[in-house]
């Protein structure tokens, strides 16, 4: 939000500099988020000088070009070329001199140069009203007042501001400082905690009067919970024009482009005084009346921006007799605003219900400076004095009447929030002890009514300005945040606890996992619950109908709740990818959220994607893709850092992998993995092989605190390796020799590794050889040759009888 700083002296006459300022806002909560400065005048009109034409010749080369000499107060007359209709000799003119910046209609800089046009020299530049930002006209040169001194500065002569302008990072809960009144009235408490007691300066409203009853609108207001309060009045006679400049550079300054005089003051009070106004052109109101109410579904109504909407049954409107002229605090009609050619008006002030607004602002994707407010709750007391205080604006400044009374439909009113505020929560939220005198000074400068005192605390009434404040903390943290935070002393004193924790506490598992993935060079990533249901197409695993859906989603791509860690993995590698970095290990821990009939669901997972090289390209190593039995390592390597035993392996049903695994442990699918299906990686444009794990974490997590771990010593005697060539069917997998392994020779057998697998015309048809290394160790003795003998001899028996294997 933006607050002028000149615009704010207009309610509290302060000499500070900006900066002072700009910090005892951010103490108050009202977080200063940087300072520009405006110029109503863009560059200030620096280096722009009065000059007198003292000659005007036809250029020698152009026919529309003249030479002139000009003198600017320096002694010696400057040549300029100028390409202006009106210029004469004897004209006192606006001459931008050589190094002098000015502003394209774009707002683009421009340096005035010597140069040569048409092979005359020209020492600067007569300037016309929209080359210095002081009109629109270009017909021709400014003519200047013939009394003016050559060489007087420019900017002495217009009256150009010079403004500062806070950005103020405002938080949705103070609706109250979303207005330059409002910002003024926290600065007034704030400067009383300083010792200095200024004035608060409201504008006054008791000039306003009837003038005529000659027009007056019939209001009615059907639905009276979307709005407990309406007022409106109208106005004859006016004339729509450009606003004055006062006017026009306030709204400049917080980033406003001014229209006309009577939206311009509608903006001007909303951002004063934080309370939206509408202006309906009267003659386009049929039957002379306003209804207040909610419309079919499907209605059909065209927006200021020329875009017909479909309403919503809990759309509130603002209609006529006939037809819909505005959306209730959120945007008005096509049809319904004022022109150049609007003569009366029915100026609105309302106060609508923020749930209402909020939905409807949301369900039409507007966005307005009318709905920023009343979403987040306004002033409901402020609305008719926001009304007759634009009313007399509009009659100053576009003329005209007031021709009808000044309607106020408030059945119900509001009432105020009642707090008992006690001393000694005070200070035990605060931490210190503060003195009865400066919490009443403090309440009383934030216009909070105290009703009485006690010795245990304080009754409050709340204003009703303040839509945030409704609880004893509330109030609690107004006085904090008035005192000040930087005012609140530290103790010496520090106490802690020590948590006994368990030793598989989630994050414990989580750093353990994560410090190892690292060390392997992965990346953590941290991707977005919220996704698109697009994704649901691309996956059998993924049913649209377990949908977890938003109720009020940012957009059609944030929609839903995740089903799956892989999507959103892969928008990661995608943008990567596309920005020429191919060689990827990412990790993530995430859930995923699923609406099934028993109930919503969300499932812990840790996900795995690789794809590109092993190692960046160097020349001492060879690259490497990844591939399956690098990601199948990888995901070994965890498992026994976990303390888990080797898991058993199936194939994966999954369509999200075109060839996988899964591991099983005690009937627990532990994780998925394999490479992931092309026809999925199309549609994020990933052209190379991705390799994809997904492991279930709260299943991981309950094995893991099952598992017993024991310790041992190292042994003390040899290791020793046998080598067996075995000659098997094409069908059998290693994962069966290694369990028949370990199932016929469980004490001295400690390793088996498969070091070699051949395939080729050398061996019958459907088999394949397998060179598998064998680690024998007896913990109380050496082993004998004996020994040794017996147990491989164990084994090949083993093997030939179970697998049908032979020696080679």
């Amino acid at each position: 939000m933006k607050i002028s700083y000149n615009w704010l002296k207009q309610f509290i006459q302060l000499d500070w500099e900006s900066e002072k300022t700009a910090e005892l806002l951010t103490d108050l909560g009202l977080e200063v988020e940087g300072e520009e400065t405006f110029e109503s005048v863009k560059g200030g009109l620096k280096g722009i000088v009065v000059g007198h034409v003292l000659e005007c010749e036809q250029h020698p080369d152009a026919d529309r070009l003249k030479l002139t000499k000009v003198d600017i107060g320096t002694g010696e007359p400057l040549q300029i070329v100028c390409g202006a209709p009106n210029v004469a000799a004897g004209q006192k003119v606006p001459v931008a001199t050589i190094g002098t910046t000015l502003y394209d209609d774009k707002g683009m800089p421009w340096e005035i140069k010597k140069g040569k046009i048409r092979g005359e020299a020209s020492f600067g530049m007569i300037c016309a009203e929209d080359e210095l930002g002081l009109g629109e006209s270009h017909d021709g040169i400014m003519v200047l007042d013939e009394s003016l001194a050559p060489g007087t500065p420019c900017a002495e002569l217009f009256k150009i501001e010079n403004d500062t302008v806070f950005e103020i990072g405002l938080t949705p809960n103070r609706a109250d400082a979303m207005s330059h009144h409002g910002v003024a009235r926290d600065l007034k408490a704030g400067l009383l905690q300083k010792d200095m007691n200024l004035e608060l300066i409201t504008p006054s409203v008791s000039s306003f009067h009837v003038d005529n009853r000659t027009l007056r609108m019939d209001v009615e207001v059907k639905n009276k919970e979307l709005c407990p309060r309406y007022c409106g009045v109208t106005i004859s006679g006016i004339k729509v024009e450009e606003s004055p400049d006062w006017i026009k550079n306030r709204l400049k300054a917080i980033g406003i482009t001014p229209k006309n005089n009577v939206v311009d003051i509608t903006n001007y009070v909303l951002h004063e005084l934080g309370q939206p106004l509408h202006a309906f052109d009267a003659n386009k109101i049929k039957g002379n009346k306003i209804i207040v109410q909610t419309l079919e579904k499907g209605t059909k109504f065209t927006t200021l921006d020329a875009i017909e909407r479909e309403l919503h049954e809990d759309d509130l409107m603002i209609c006529d007799a006939e037809k819909p002229l505005c959306i209730a605090g959120v945007f008005g009609g096509e049809n319904s605003g004022v022109t150049e050619s609007t003569t009366s008006i029915f100026l609105e002030s309302a106060y609508f219900n923020p749930v209402s607004v909020r939905k409807t602002a949301k369900r039409h994707a507007l966005n307005t400076d009318a709905s920023f407010r009343f979403e987040r709750g306004i002033d409901i007391d402020n609305t008719k004095y926001a009304l007759l205080r634009a009313a007399l604006l509009i009659k100053e400044i576009a003329g005209g009447t007031i021709s009808s009374d000044a309607e106020d439909f408030y059945p119900k009113k509001f009432e105020d929030f009642q707090v008992f505020l006690t001393f000694e929560k005070v200070n035990s939220l605060i931490g210190q002890n503060i003195s009865t005198d400066t919490i009443k000074s403090i309440l009383s400068s934030l216009e909070i009514k105290i009703n009485n005192v006690t010795e245990t605390g304080i009754g409050l009434t709340i204003p009703s300005y303040r839509v945030d404040v409704q609880r004893e903390v509330d109030v609690i943290e107004e006085i904090l945040r008035v005192y000040g935070y930087n005012n609140i002393e530290f103790t010496t004193k520090l106490n802690a606890s020590i948590a006994s924790t368990s030793k598989f506490e989630d994050y414990k598992l989580q750093n353990i996992v994560g410090n190892q993935l690292a060390a392997l060079g992965f990346y953590e990533i941290l991707a977005n619950s919220l996704t698109t249901p697009k994704y649901m197409e691309l996956s059998t695993d993924n049913k649209s109908e377990y949908n977890v859906t938003m109720l009020n989603p940012l957009s059609n791509d944030l929609s839903v709740m995740r089903q799956s860690m892989l999507f959103s993995g892969l928008e990661a590698l995608s943008y990567n990818i596309n920005r020429r970095s191919g060689n990827l290990k990412f990790f993530e821990f995430g859930k995923t959220y699923h609406n099934y009939e028993s109930g919503r669901i969300e499932n812990k997972h840790l996900s795995i994607l690789i794809t590109g090289d092993l190692q960046e390209e160097s020349w001492r190593i060879k690259n490497e893709k990844s591939d399956f039995f690098f990601l199948k390592g990888v995901i070994n390597t965890v498992l026994e850092r976990l303390g888990l035993p080797t898991p058993k392996s199936e194939p994966v049903s999954s369509d999200v992998f075109s060839e996988g695994l899964n591991y099983k442990l005690k009937k627990r699918k532990l994780v998925s993995f394999g490479i992931v299906n092309k026809r999925i990686l199309k549609h994020f444009d990933i052209k190379q092989e991705v390799l994809y794990a997904d492991f279930e974490w709260d299943a991981i997590i309950e094995l893991v605190k099952e598992q017993q771990i024991s310790f041992t010593e190292i042994a003390k005697y040899p290791e020793v390796k046998r080598d067996l060539a075995l000659l098997l069917d094409k069908e059998v997998k290693f994962e069966e020799l290694y369990y028949i392994a370990q199932n016929s020779e469980k004490k001295l057998l400690k390793d088996i590794n498969l070091f070699d697998v051949y395939e080729g015309d050398k061996l019958p048809e459907g088999k394949k050889s397998y060179a598998v290394s064998f680690t024998l160790q007896d913990e109380n003795k050496t082993l004998t040759d004996k020994q040794i003998d017996k147990v491989m001899k164990k084994l090949q028996s083993s093997f030939e009888r179970q697998l049908g294997a032979s020696l080679r």
